[in-house]
């Protein structure tokens, strides 16, 4: 992982609260179920959530941040599976 450091002018704005989304994946059914969080949650608070509810079903999961390119609804990995969930290892 590189860093570096950014000078935060560089932005034209930020939100507080961002909404998501937590798709889980089902391997052996090669199913997906997929949930928006409807209430304002730390991003902390959700990823433990969406780690123990797909724990508890031996499931994986991908958390989404919901957002906007213009007009265009459009989704932000966050964290969990990258990539095709049911493409072979």
């Amino acid at each position: 992982m590189k860093i570096r450091g950014v000078d935060p002018r560089d932005t034209m704005w930020e939100q507080d609260h961002a909404r998501y989304r937590v798709h889980f994946w089902d391997r052996s059914a090669v199913t997906a179920h997929e949930f928006e969080v409807l209430d304002e949650v730390d991003v902390d608070e959700l990823l433990t959530w969406a780690q123990s509810y797909a724990a508890g079903q031996g499931w994986s999961y991908t958390v989404y941040a919901a957002v906007t390119d213009g007009d265009r609804p459009g989704l932000v990995r966050l964290a969990g599976v990258l990539g095709d969930p049911f493409a072979d290892d």
